[in-house]
């Protein structure tokens, strides 16, 4: 009897459709498709699969979140600028339970004042930044290793 693998829902937040375009002096070059075919060869390797969605609109992403419950069993998320203003979003993960790992291109605790303060950062398992494109494969590795226990 084979098990199912392990499903994660990945979300981009606002903006991330413009990665390789949008400040490349910050987030670099990588688009997001090409962050997302990273990821999937990671998830093969990995043996999970990947359920990704990338919105700008906050109710998109919390009825993601939501939907994931039953169907996923954890939740890699790049909040983007909604890591500073969302409540909904941190409430929406919260009702879960799903274990969630919190990923950022860039060094949001280097930047401006307002992006240090994440509303999701205290309800997640934890947070990765800072590594460009790399935050989101090491994000997958330690949600999958969570997962593994």
């Amino acid at each position: 009897m084979s098990v199912a693998p392990k499903r994660i829902l990945v979300l981009h937040g606002p903006n991330l459709n413009l990665l390789g375009v949008r400040e490349p002096g910050v987030y670099g070059s990588t688009t997001l498709e090409g962050i997302n075919s990273a990821l999937s060869a990671l998830a093969r390797e990995l043996e999970v699969e990947l359920k990704t969605l990338q919105s700008n609109s906050e109710g998109a992403l919390v009825d993601a979140i939501q939907e994931a419950m039953g169907d996923c069993q954890g939740i890699l998320i790049n909040p983007a600028a909604y890591t500073h203003t969302s409540v909904a979003i941190r409430d929406a993960v919260a009702a879960t339970a799903l274990p969630t790992v919190e990923v950022h291109l860039s060094n949001i605790h280097a930047r401006e004042a307002f992006r240090t303060h994440s509303y999701l950062a205290p309800i997640a398992v934890g947070q990765i930044c800072g590594f460009g494109p790399e935050s989101y494969l090491l994000g997958l590795r330690a949600l999958v290793s969570v997962l593994e226990k």
